[in-house]
C-alpha cells in the first residue's frame, strides 16, 4: 500500500473511501470485544459469515465486527445499521433468524430488549434505558469501526483532527484549545491536561521528549481502557500525534499490560497501518513533523500505574516509584522530559479539536468538562461500560442507567476509583460525579471503576479485600506503605474473625491516616481510602463485628458459620434440623427447632424466612432450600410433648416477680424463657385472648387458630399468670406495678394503631383501618366488607385484608391499590401471588387523593396516577403524581393499610421516652428504657416487624432482665454461633435437584372457606428437599474435629515424652 506523501493525498484517500461506501446497505454490527467473545460473539460471527456467503447476501447485507459497545450484560448483542435495531443476548439459532429478518425487512419482536418497567419491546438501541441517559462520545465510535480496518476510522472522520492541527502550523493554538476545553486527566489525578502539555512544551532538556499512554489498567473490575484499545486504537494514536505536535515530543510509548492480548493485537495492527500510510514515522505526510509510537508491555504490577514506577518499568527496571520532584515533565524516561496521560485522556483529544474547545467545555460542568467512562459492575442489573457527562449523579448512573438492584436485596453502597477508592453510601448517591466531590466524600475518581454493593455485602470484608490487594501490590520501597497496609489487613482480619476490639478499631483508623499522610506515592496515599470510608459511613457494621460478633451480610465466615443459622434472628440451627430430616430423624429435628424457638408451628407458617434469603443454595445461582416448608413438615410430624426444656432451679429467682405487658410473640417468648430461669411472671393482655397479632391480625387460612392456641398453652406454665382484659394506662400504671412488688417490667404491646392517609373522607362509614378490620374478623367473626372492596397498601397486612375480604359473603370484587409497582411491594412475594390467584385485582402506581361519599357513606375514591421518580434512601423509587391523570373508582368498602404504629399515647405520663415515630426509645444492646427496671421490645420499639423478629426481641429481653435482676454486667460480648453438632451427611445425586414447590389447596376451595391454604410436604418430598442442602456446617464441624484431634495428638506426645 502506498505511503501518503502529503495532506492532499490523505484527503483524496478519505474522499475515495467515503464514495465507495453505501451507508444505506443494512449492516450487522457484532460487538466482539473481550466480553463479547467470552459470551459467544465468535460463534455469531462464524454463523453470520456462513449464512451471508451461502445465501449470496454479501452485497445486500454487510457485516462489521467491532469492539465492545458497553452493554456487557446484554452480550452477545447485535446492532442493525442504519435502522439501529438492537437484539440482546443473541444465541446461534437466533442469528439465522436475524439475517432472514434483515432482507425481509422485518423486526423480531421476541428478540428485542424488553422495557423493565412496562415489559414492552424496545426497537432502537437509543430507546433502551441503559443507553438513554448516556452521552456516548468515545464509546459510540466503537460500534462504527472495525478496529483492524483503518479505513473504517478514516470514513468516520478519523485523523481529521490531526490534519486540522498540522494545517494550523500552530502548536500553541493546540495547547490553548486543550486548556480552554477544561480536559482533566482521566487517569485519576484530574490534573489539567493542557497545563501539563504546556509545561512539556517549554522544557528544553535536550531534543528528545516522550509522550506516554498509560494503559496499565490494574483495577479489579475495571476495563474502560481495554475497551477503547480493543475497539478504537486509532483514536489513541491520533490523540498522541496531536499531543506530540503541540509539545514537540519525538517519541511515544503505549504502556499496556500483557493481560490484554486482544487490545495489544489491535494496537499492533493499528500502529502498522498508521506507519504504512505515513501517519507515523519521519516527516509525516510530507511535513517536518516526525513522531513514532512503540508498545511496551507491562507485567501487571498495580504500582506501575503510578507514573514514576511506570517510567522505571519502561526503562527496563523494577517498577518502583521515586520521590518527586523532579517530576516526569522535567526528568522522565531515560532522564528526558515526559508527559503521561491515560488512554481515555488521549481518546478525548481528537474530539476536542473536532468540536472546538468551547463546544467541548459545555459538556459536563465548569470545572469538570467532557464525559467519563465508568465500568459499572457488581450488584446492578445492567453491568457494562457507561459514558456520562461529568457532574451526573451517582444515583442516575446506578438506577437510571444501571437499572438498580437485580434482586430484592437493596443497594447500599458504591465503590469508586478501584482498590484505592472509597465506599460511598446510598444516602450520598445524589453526589455529582466529579473529582472534587468524590474526594470530599472520601473516595477518588480513579480510572473509572464503579462497583455497586447491596445489603449482602459486608463493608468490613470489602475493606479487607481491597487492603489485601493493595498490600500485595505495594512495591516495598516505602516502609509506611509496605508495613502499614500489612498491619491494616491484619487488624481487619481480626475484626472479621470476631477477634476485634474497640482499641483495635481505633488503631486501624489511626494507622490508616498515617499511611495516607506519610506514604511516598499515590498507591500508599490512597491505600487507606477503603478503610477510612467504610469506617466513616459504616462504623455500625464494624461495631457489630466487634461487640455483637455478627456479620449482618453473612459474609465473614468465622462470624457466620452456616448462613441460615446466622440469618435467623433467634439463631435456629436450620442446617441441623435439615440434616436430621435427610436421614429420617424427625424427633431430633424437632428438638433442634424447639431449643431456639418456642413457636415452631407458628413460624413454620408465617415466618419471613430470612434464612432462605441467605441460603447458599440460592445465593450461588440455584434455588434456596425450602427451609420454612421443612419446618412445617417437622412440626406437623412430631408430638411437641417429646421436647422437655431444661429449667433452672434458683431460690433467689423464684422470689422475684416480673411484669410483662402484652402477650404477643415478644411478650410470650420473654415470659417463657424467664419462666425457665425460675422467675414468677405476670402476663398482662389488653384483649380477651393472648397472642397479639398472631390472634388478631393474621388470618386463620394462613395461621389456624388451633395452632396458635396450642403453642401458647404449651408455653404458659405454673410460673406464668395470664391476665386478659388488662390494659396499661387504663387498668394500672408502671408505678403501681412496682408498688405491687414487681422488680422488672417488659413492655411488648406491639403496634396496633393504623396510620391515616390524611385525606378527606377517612371518617366515612365503610372506611376501615386494616387493624380494626382484621381484628373484628379474626376475634369476633364480623364481616365488615361489602360489595366492591378497595384495599390501599402493599404490605403483608394489605394482602391479608384483601384475601380476607374475598372470603366474606357479600363481597363482589376486591382491588388492591399500591402507589409503586409490584416489584416495590414489601409484602412476601408468595402472598402476592396467592392473592392474585384467588382473584384480587392489583392496580399499581396510583395514590388516593379524596374519598367520596353519598349519604355519609363511602361511594368511591379519587386516585391520581404515579410515575416512579427519584430513588430514596431505601433504594426504592419515590412515586411522583402525574398531573391530569385523576380517575374515580367506585367502592362500597375501603380498607386502609399503609402501616401501623404503637398505641402508646399514655406512656409519656409514666416517664418513658417516646420517639417522634411513636415508638419507645430503648438501648439497642440491652433493651432498657430510660426508666430503671423497665425494658421494651418487639413492634412497640421497632414499629411493625416480623413474627420472628418479635420472638428474637423476647428472647433478648429475657436474657437482659435476668442479668439486670442478678446484678450482672449487661453488655457481655455474645458467643459466636458456629455449628458444633455433627450430623453425618447423606449421599446425594450428581443430578440437579429442583426445589420442591409447597402444595396448596385448590384455588376454588379457598374463597369459600378459611381452610389453611398451604399444606405440608410428604415424607418423601421432605427428605428429597433436605438432601438438597449444601451442608455449610460441615466445614466448621470438620475443622473443630481436626483441631480436637491435633490437640489430642499433641497432648499424647507430651505425655509420652
Amino acid at each position: 500500500m502506498p505511503t501518503l506523501k502529503s495532506i492532499n493525498e490523505f484527503k483524496e484517500l478519505v474522499s475515495r473511501i467515503k464514495s465507495d461506501r453505501d451507508s444505506s446497505i443494512p449492516t450487522i454490527v457484532i460487538s466482539a470485544g473481550t466480553c463479547g467473545q467470552a459470551s459467544g460473539a465468535n460463534d455469531l460471527i462464524r454463523i453470520a459469515k456462513r449464512e451471508l456467503i451461502e445465501n449470496g447476501l454479501t452485497n445486500r447485507i454487510h457485516l462489521r465486527i467491532t469492539g465492545c459497545h458497553g452493554f456487557c450484560e446484554a452480550e452477545p448483542s447485535i446492532l442493525i445499521e442504519p435502522s439501529r435495531i438492537f437484539y440482546p443476548k443473541v444465541n446461534t439459532d437466533n442469528m439465522k433468524r436475524i439475517i432472514k429478518s434483515i432482507y425481509r425487512e422485518e423486526i423480531l419482536e421476541d428478540l428485542l430488549f424488553k422495557d423493565p418497567e412496562t415489559g414492552k419491546p424496545l426497537i432502537r438501541q437509543e430507546d433502551i434505558p441503559f443507553y438513554k441517559k448516556q452521552k456516548r462520545i468515545l464509546l459510540s465510535m466503537n460500534e462504527k469501526i472495525d478496529p483492524i480496518r483503518m479505513f473504517d476510522y478514516l470514513e468516520t472522520g478519523g485523523y481529521n483532527s490531526f490534519i486540522k492541527v498540522l494545517e494550523s502550523e500552530n502548536p500553541g493554538w493546540v495547547i490553548q484549545e486543550i486548556k480552554l476545553s477544561g480536559l482533566r486527566g482521566r487517569g485519576g489525578g484530574g490534573f489539567s491536561t493542557g497545563t501539563k502539555w504546556e509545561m512539556l512544551a517549554t522544557e528544553r532538556n535536550g531534543k528528545e521528549k516522550y509522550l506516554v499512554c498509560n494503559a496499565d489498567e490494574g483495577d479489579p473490575g475495571a476495563y474502560m481502557d481495554r475497551s477503547l484499545l480493543e475497539g478504537n486504537p486509532h483514536s489513541i494514536i491520533e490523540g498522541m500525534l496531536i499531543g506530540a505536535f503541540a509539545t514537540g515530543a519525538t517519541d511515544g510509548i503505549i504502556y499496556v499490560r500483557n493481560e490484554y492480548p486482544l487490545a495489544i493485537k489491535h494496537l499492533i495492527i493499528a500502529l502498522r497501518a498508521a506507519h504504512d500510510y505515513g501517519l507515523l514515522g519521519k516527516n509525516i505526510l510530507g511535513t517536518n513533523f516526525s513522531f513514532d509510537v512503540d508498545i511496551v508491555r507491562g507485567a501487571g504490577a498495580f504500582v506501575c500505574g503510578e507514573e514514576t514506577a511506570l517510567i522505571r518499568s519502561v526503562e527496563g527496571k523494577m517498577g518502583e516509584p521515586r520521590q518527586r520532584p523532579p517530576f516526569p515533565i522535567e526528568k522522565g524516561i531515560f532522564g528526558k522530559p515526559t508527559a503521561i496521560n491515560n488512554v481515555e485522556t488521549w481518546a478525548n483529544v481528537p474530539v476536542i479539536i473536532k468540536l472546538g474547545a468551547n463546544e467541548y467545555s459545555k459538556i459536563g460542568t465548569a470545572k469538570n468538562s467532557g464525559t467519563k467512562i465508568f465500568s459499572l459492575v457488581g450488584k446492578v442489573k445492567n453491568t457494562g461500560l457507561v459514558e456520562v457527562p461529568m457532574g451526573i449523579s451517582i444515583k442516575e448512573i446506578i438506577f437510571d442507567i444501571g437499572g438498580g438492584a437485580p434482586t430484592k436485596a437493596k443497594i447500599k453502597a458504591v465503590q469508586t476509583g478501584g482498590p484505592s477508592g472509597g465506599c460511598i453510601p446510598i444516602e450520598k448517591f445524589n453526589l455529582p460525579i466529579d473529582y472534587d466531590s468524590l474526594s470530599a466524600a472520601g473516595s477518588i475518581m480513579g480510572s473509572g471503576g464503579m462497583i455497586v454493593m447491596d445489603e449482602k455485602t459486608c463493608m468490613v470484608d470489602v475493606a479487607k479485600y481491597f487492603t489485601s490487594f493493595l498490600k500485595d501490590e505495594s512495591c516495598g520501597k516505602c516502609f509506611v506503605c509496605r508495613k502499614g497496609t500489612q498491619r491494616m489487613y491484619e487488624l481487619l482480619e481480626d475484626i472479621s474473625m470476631g477477634l476485634g476490639t474497640i482499641e483495635k478499631l481505633e488503631l486501624l483508623e489511626e494507622l490508616a491516616r498515617v499511611v495516607k499522610d506519610t506514604s511516598m506515592c499515590g498507591l500508599g496515599q490512597t491505600a487507606a481510602n477503603p478503610v477510612l470510608s467504610t469506617i466513616k459511613y459504616y462504623r455500625e457494621e464494624y461495631l457489630e463485628h466487634i461487640l455483637h460478633k455478627k456479620c449482618r451480610a453473612g459474609v465473614c465466615r468465622d462470624l457466620v458459620g452456616a448462613p441460615c443459622q446466622a440469618a435467623c434472628p433467634i439463631g435456629t440451627e436450620a442446617w441441623r434440623y435439615i440434616a436430621h430430616i435427610a436421614v429420617g430423624e424427625y424427633e431430633k429435628a424437632y428438638h433442634a427447632i424447639r431449643e431456639a424457638n418456642p413457636f415452631p408451628s407458628v413460624c413454620a407458617r408465617v415466618c419471613s424466612h430470612p434464612c432462605e434469603n441467605m441460603c447458599r443454595s440460592g445465593t450461588t445461582g440455584g434455588q434456596a432450600i425450602a427451609i420454612r416448608a421443612l419446618k412445617r413438615f417437622i412440626t406437623d410430624q412430631v408430638d411437641p410433648a417429646s421436647f422437655v426444656p431444661i429449667r433452672e432451679s434458683d431460690s433467689r429467682k423464684a422470689k422475684m416477680k416480673i411484669a410483662i405487658i402484652g402477650s404477643g410473640p415478644a411478650g410470650l417468648t420473654a415470659a417463657y424463657f424467664l419462666s425457665l430461669k425460675g422467675y414468677k411472671i405476670t402476663l398482662f393482655e389488653k384483649e380477651e385472648l393472648p397472642g397479639g397479632m398472631l390472634t388478631t391480625g393474621i388470618p386463620s387460612y394462613r395461621l389456624p387458630r388451633e395452632v396458635v392456641i396450642k403453642e401458647i398453652n404449651a408455653l404458659i406454665d405454673n410460673n406464668i399468670t395470664l391476665r386478659t382484659n388488662s390494659s396499661l394506662g387504663r387498668d394500672f400504671t408502671l408505678d403501681e406495678l412496682f408498688e405491687q412488688g414487681y422488680q422488672a417490667i417488659f413492655l411488648s404491646m406491639g403496634a396496633h394503631k393504623s396510620k391515616l392517609l390524611n385525606i378527606e373522607g377517612e371518617d366515612l362509614k365503610g372506611v376501615y383501618p386494616a387493624v380494626e378490620f382484621l381484628k373484628e374478623f379474626n376475634l369476633h367473626g364480623k364481616n365488615l366488607a361489602k360489595g366492591r372492596v378497595g384495599v390501599i397498601g402493599g404490605g403483608d397486612s394489605a394482602i391479608d385484608a384483601a384475601r380476607v375480604s374475598l372470603r366474606q359473603k357479600d363481597v363482589k370484587s376486591v382491588t388492591l391499590l399500591y402507589r409503586r409497582t409490584r416489584q416495590e411491594m414489601p409484602a412476601l412475594q408468595h402472598e402476592i401471588d396467592a392473592a392474585i390467584e384467588e382473584g384480587v385485582n392489583l392496580v399499581t402506581l396510583v395514590s388516593p387523593i379524596k374519598i367520596h361519599s353519598e349519604n355519609n357513606h363511602l361511594s368511591g375514591v379519587e386516585f391520581i396516577k404515579n410515575k416512579l421518580g427519584e430513588v430514596d434512601s431505601s433504594g426504592r423509587r419515590n412515586p411522583v403524581p402525574i398531573p391530569g391523570t385523576e380517575e374515580f373508582m367506585f367502592f362500597d368498602t375501603l380498607i386502609i393499610t399503609i402501616g401501623d404504629i404503637p398505641d402508646v399515647d399514655y406512656i409519656s405520663s409514666m416517664n418513658i421516652n417516646v420517639s417522634k415515630w411513636g415508638t419507645l426509645i430503648v438501648d439497642e444492646d440491652t433493651l432498657e428504657t430510660n426508666r430503671d427496671g423497665v425494658f421494651a421490645g418487639g413492634d412497640v420499639v421497632t414499629g411493625p416487624n416480623t413474627v420472628v423478629d418479635a420472638i428474637a426481641a423476647g428472647k433478648k429481653a429475657a436474657v437482659m432482665i435476668d442479668r439486670y435482676l442478678m446484678g450482672e454486667e449487661m453488655r457481655k460480648p455474645p458467643e459466636v454461633r458456629l455449628p458444633k453438632i455433627y450430623v453425618p451427611p447423606v449421599e446425594t445425586s450428581e443430578e440437579e435437584m429442583k426445589r420442591i414447590p409447597l402444595p396448596t389447596i385448590p384455588v376454588n376451595e379457598r374463597k369459600s372457606s378459611l381452610k389453611e391454604v398451604e399444606l405440608t410436604l410428604s415424607p418423601e418430598q421432605a427428605i428429597y428437599e433436605a438432601k438438597r442442602c449444601m451442608r455449610c456446617d460441615l466445614e466448621f464441624i470438620h475443622e473443630q474435629n481436626k483441631t480436637a484431634r491435633l490437640e489430642l495428638i499433641e497432648s499424647e506426645d507430651i505425655y509420652h515424652g
